[in-house]
């Protein structure tokens, strides 16, 4: 968070660039964005990382010697490989963004209907003693995070069960064998 403001300020050493040309980070919608984004990226990436290593590049000579794009190639071949780690990854970083509290007040500073989040809406409701207050917050949030997460988990029971009903790739190959025969 202290990087953060201190990189993203107006007299920053990123800040003092993107200023001039009309893009403001610190204390901001975006600046919230930024932070959230490098607290929460390596969840992602640490996520993926595995997936990516084990997929097998014959994988994708094969589908380049068949006649695939780059592009269908990924769409094709290696989104589905590694979908699931992505929401997975992402999953995790939207867990770990719903608390995070310290890098969004630095850079953000919670201004009032301009750079406030959850979390320290909460804080500010329990600093005013009104815990009812925060409660409600608290139980919304809560009941937001439950529904997002359900539908992450019905996409991945998804993705893992729509090729049940399809045959294996072997037995396909076998009756096409034996139909030439």
């Amino acid at each position: 968070g202290i990087t953060l403001a201190t990189l993203y300020a107006g007299n920053g050493w990123l800040g003092s660039h993107l200023e001039p040309l009309g893009i403001k980070v610190a204390y901001t919608p975006l600046g919230i964005i930024v932070a959230l984004t490098f607290i929460t990226l390596p969840f992602v990436v640490r996520t993926l990382q595995p997936v990516i290593e084990d997929i097998e590049t014959e994988v994708e000579e094969a589908a380049a010697t068949l006649g695939a794009s780059r592009w269908q190639t990924f769409v094709k071949v290696i989104f589905p490989a590694i979908g699931p780690a992505l929401l997975t990854g992402f999953a995790l970083a939207f867990a770990r963004a719903l608390g995070e509290f310290g890098s969004v007040i630095f850079i953000a500073g919670n201004l009032p209907l301009i750079s406030e989040i959850v979390p320290l809406l909460i804080i500010s409701k329990l600093e005013q003693y009104d815990v009812l207050g925060a409660t409600a917050l608290a139980v919304v949030m809560l009941a937001f995070s439950f529904v997002l997460l359900l539908v992450i988990n019905a996409l991945q029971w998804w993705a893992a069960n729509r090729h049940k009903n399809s045959e294996p790739l072997e037995v396909a190959a076998g009756k096409a064998k034996a139909g030439e025969a």
